[in-house]
């Protein structure tokens, strides 16, 4: 290619972009080059001057490798290509020295310091530093910042990398961090004191290259080699956000992002992370029987007899599939529920998503293509508090220049858009440019003439993305977990619900209850019999993204008490009413699944869905609501967390807050 130059790095000729900085052309070329302020995703600082290099033929002096493009580079003498040096005598000396400059004021808090064992500092300063110190001055102290119940602060730490400040301001969309003063009075902090209001700020912990901005929650309770890491998946959202799941013992100690391009980056919302508290509280751990009104303990055999013997009496049955629920567990559910000649529904909040249209329910737009999006039009929803590191992308490609409209309620997304209208009249009049993304959020579907605004939707532009809110919903719709006419057909005239997990919806009185799920939330308080499963940390299971992505959840832990896997109490209560499902293990379901619905096995592709117009009848007049009415308390275990009931009440404080009169 004629728009690639080559570049000679340590004795390797590569070929890159002229665009490429250099610390990104080294990175090409598989040579690790040490820094502490650039990172890939935020805009180049150059001020810990710790990735110096030498150019061969350029100044006599080390230059910063994230401020210097390959393209500002100068050929040799005759034309050869530039030679750039990592490792030379003199990269090594000016490391040296921006390392001892950094440790000058640097506390010798290694021991009691949360970022021990997984800390940038440590590890370079092992690397690229002097074994000795010559300064004897006394060390600079900063007072800590109050940024909230979620991020602790130990500033005298802080090497001023200014990575916080990007993420937030760039990212976050947030103008709360900045730094003040200059020289040895130079600091970061929070303008007035403020705490950080933003559902991403968590985030900022995992770009500190030092143990200046720690997790509050998780401080002082572990260290990194105690814990056993396992790569999974995250349900809080229909994001699919890939995540890390660190356990110590049986107890879930934290939870930090994985690296996805196609999904999340490397972000996670603050009720991903934080949320693993509320995997302790509130849980169901043995089954359980309503007798006169009040639960008791009760074993697994005797709970099961009685689960079979109220199904095979039942007139009809039927089966609702909870936000949580794997693919597998709905799948399983499905298959034992019509079996019994009942009926299943996963749309429990009444949502009109379109059953066996792929593309109408989930759309063929993915989420990065939202990166290189123009024009992009929202209908029905508030992204920042539905799907909050989608709403970081969104950002990002504003910040790129692409043209945001809303068609709903008016809400803070962090960026500019044109507020199109509230109600439907306003979406009956849009007018897109070709190639819009249009999102279409649940705040749409769920009303009645939801099919109506998802065919307006599908009118304006050939490329729609559904924007779901819960994990286990396009599974769910996947395997066909639905009833033709909703949520009302499906239960009108049951005498038996069997309660996967919905734990988002009342059921009247009448019918008998079971419920099956991992927390004793609204479901188990209905429940008349209770069957304990295991939480998305406990289990394997497979989750469908919002935009059809299939991807693997693998068990962190172990359920408490008596509690089993989702698929297994279904599967030993299928033999008990004597209609079997022809599967022992979790292998033999999943081929039974994939055989059923051949895309499932497609792991982390995004399949591509035939396009097939929605048929609906004419938009009402309704004004679009907000879907998402408490961010941090949307699921049973988010209402378990002692951590989101204090995040949800600070923030709804502070949206309460009086303004002032001046």
């Amino acid at each position: 290619m004629s728009d690639l130059r080559k570049i000679i790095i340590d004795g390797r000729e590569v070929e890159v972009h002229p665009s490429m900085t250099l610390i990104q052309a080294c990175e090409v070329a598989g040579i690790e080059v040490p820094r502490f302020c650039y990172h890939e995703r935020l805009s180049i600082a150059g001020n810990c001057r710790m990735c110096l290099v030498e150019v061969v033929g350029g100044p006599p002096k080390p230059a910063a490798s994230c401020a210097m493009q390959v393209k500002d580079l100068r050929p040799g003498p005759e034309g050869q290509p530039p030679v750039v040096k990592t490792n030379s005598p003199m990269v090594k000396k000016a490391r040296e020295g921006v390392m001892e400059f950094l440790l000058i004021n640097h506390p010798l808090d290694c021991p009691i310091c949360d970022q021990g064992g997984e800390c940038d500092l440590q590890d370079q300063a092992m690397a690229y530093g002097v074994d000795f110190s010559r300064y004897r001055e006394p060390k600079r102290a900063s007072e800590d910042l109050n940024l909230g119940p979620l991020v602790e602060t130990h500033m005298t730490r802080c090497i001023s990398c200014t990575r916080c400040v990007r993420f937030t301001s760039e990212v976050a969309g947030i103008l709360q961090m900045g730094q003040t003063g200059r020289g040895e009075d130079a600091e970061i902090t929070s303008y007035l004191n403020e705490t950080l209001n933003s559902n991403l700020q968590g985030n900022i912990i995992d770009l500190c290259p030092v143990g200046a901005l720690v997790s509050k929650p998780y401080a002082f309770t572990a260290r990194p080699w105690e814990l056993t890491k396992t790569e999974t998946i995250d349900v809080m959202d229909a994001l699919g956000s890939n995540i890390r799941v660190d356990v110590k013992g049986r107890e879930v100690m934290r939870i930090v992002p994985r690296n996805h391009d196609g999904v999340n980056e490397e972000w996670i919302s603050d009720k991903t992370r934080f949320v693993w508290d509320g995997l302790k509280r509130q849980r169901l751990d043995t089954p359980y029987i309503r007798e006169n009104g009040r639960l008791r303990k009760a074993g697994w055999g005797e709970a099961l007899a009685l689960a079979a013997s109220k199904l095979k009496g039942a007139k009809k049955v039927a089966g609702l599939v909870g936000d949580l629920a794997s693919t597998e567990a709905a799948f399983s559910l499905k298959t034992l529920v019509e079996s019994l000649g009942g009926s299943v529904e996963a749309r429990v909040d009444g949502s009109r998503l379109p059953a066996g249209n792929r593309s109408g329910y989930v759309g063929n737009v993915a989420i990065e293509d939202i990166d290189t999006a123009k024009d992009i039009l929202l209908i029905g929803t508030n992204p920042r508090d539905e799907a909050p590191v989608l709403n970081a992308r969104l950002r990002k490609a504003w910040t790129n220049g692409a043209n945001v409209s809303l068609i709903g309620p008016a809400a803070d997304l962090t960026f500019t858009y044109t507020h199109l209208g509230t109600d439907r009249s306003a979406l009956a009049s849009a007018k897109v440019a070709e190639g819009t993304i249009v999102i279409v959020g649940q705040g749409a579907l769920n009303e009645a003439d939801g099919l109506a605004v998802l065919a307006a939707a599908q009118a304006l532009s050939g490329r729609v993305l559904v924007l779901h809110t819960a994990a286990g919903r396009v599974g769910a719709l996947d395997v066909g977990a639905v009833t033709e006419g909703g949520l009302l057909a499906a239960t009108d005239g049951a005498d038996v619900i069997y309660n996967l997990g919905a734990d988002e919806l009342d059921i009247d009185a009448g019918p008998f209850v079971i419920y099956q799920g991992s927390h004793g939330d609204r479901g188990a308080h209905r429940a008349d019999l209770i069957l304990p499963g295991a939480a998305y940390t406990e289990e394997n299971g497979l989750f469908v993204n919002t935009e059809g992505r299939p991807q693997l959840a693998l068990r962190a832990g172990f359920a408490p008490g008596e509690a089993k896997e989702n698929w297994a109490i279904l599967r030993a209560l299928s033999a008990e009413v004597g209609q079997q499902l022809p599967w022992d293990s979790l292998n033999a379901l999943r081929a039974k699944l994939i055989e059923a619905v051949p895309h499932l096995e497609l792991i982390d592709e995004v399949p591509e869905n035939e396009w097939q117009p929605v048929a609906a009848d004419s938009l009402g007049d309704a004004t679009f609501r907000p879907y998402v009415k408490d961010f941090y308390l949307t699921n049973p275990i988010a209402r378990a967390s002692g951590l989101m009931a204090e995040l949800s009440a600070s923030a709804a404080a502070r949206n309460a807050q009086p303004m002032a009169a001046e």
